[in-house]
């Protein structure tokens, strides 16, 4: 009974110490350690600004574009020399007024004309051996708008008014060739020749051949033939010499003479004939058989 109510009147009894207080917070390592995470982020943030304002430098950002693209009302705009190392998918591509476009490529420049379906219909391509072009139709028009070249399947024009060969041996046309003339440049020759067949000249009013300031030599290796269906064969000139035309047997006389007449075989073949007082065409006729 005295020791509870001793505990009690202790327990009622003020205190002198005052309250306690209790401290909160982070002591200690956990205080250095977040210090250190604090200016470590500070550190990294500084570091990204300044790389960040960097880059913008270097790229020369600008409200317009970057570096030497621009950004327009038309489109984009490339100042200098560029290199896409991907496929590149544009509506128009041109150059400055006054300046040229080039294409510049390690190994070809392809450009593809595509459908509605992505199906190559034309295709252009310039490689270091050949430049290639695949369509239906291949055309070459002045600034006018006239047809200089054309070539299809069927056909190929050459709307100019004149065709220039400047190769050393000519050109070579496996099959026909329609043209209304034929002409070599001044002071040229001008030759047609078929090695191993035979050449046909045909037009229907008429083939002239005409050598106005030189000579013109036909040459064969077994025949050459003039022929004329319906009309006849002219040969109009001064001097008409036919220096290789056989010589029919004579019968020496006093003299021999240095006129002889031309004859003519039943087969169209001729021969010379020495003169006489009379036609000495009969007497040879060995050269008919």
């Amino acid at each position: 009974m005295p020791q509870e109510q001793y505990t009690h009147h202790r327990s009622t009894m003020p205190s002198s110490e005052g309250p306690q207080v209790y401290k909160v917070g982070i002591y200690g390592w956990r205080k250095r350690c977040l210090y250190f995470f604090v200016l470590l982020l500070m550190i990294l943030i500084l570091v990204n600004l300044a790389m960040t304002i960097w880059i913008l430098k270097v790229m020369n950002f600008t409200i317009d574009g970057m570096g030497n693209l621009r950004i327009t009302d038309k489109g984009l705009k490339l100042e200098g020399d560029s290199e896409f190392l991907q496929p590149l998918y544009a509506k128009e591509i041109q150059s400055q007024p006054g300046n040229a476009l080039y294409f510049k490529s390690a190994r070809n420049v392809t450009v593809n004309i595509l459908n509605d379906q992505t199906k190559v219909l034309t295709q252009l391509i310039t490689g270091p051996k050949a430049v290639e072009a695949y369509g239906k139709k291949f055309e070459v028009k002045t600034v006018s708008g006239k047809l200089l070249f054309s070539a299809d399947n069927n056909e190929v024009v050459v709307g100019a008014e004149r065709l220039r060969v400047l190769g050393a041996e000519g050109t070579v046309f496996p099959k026909s060739i329609e043209t209304p003339n034929v002409r070599a440049d001044p002071f040229k020759e001008l030759r047609l020749e078929s090695p191993t067949r035979s050449l046909v000249m045909e037009a229907p009013k008429g083939v002239e051949i005409n050598a106005e300031a030189g000579n013109m030599e036909a040459t064969c290796r077994t025949e050459l033939r003039l022929e004329s269906k319906d009309g006849e064969i002219k040969l109009d000139a001064a001097k008409i010499q036919l220096p290789r035309l056989p010589h029919g047997s004579y019968t020496p006389t006093g003299t021999r003479q240095k006129v002889f007449e031309i004859c003519v075989c039943a087969n169209g073949r001729l021969f010379l004939s020495q003169a006489g007082t009379g036609s000495t065409c009969q007497i040879n006729t060995s050269v008919c058989l």
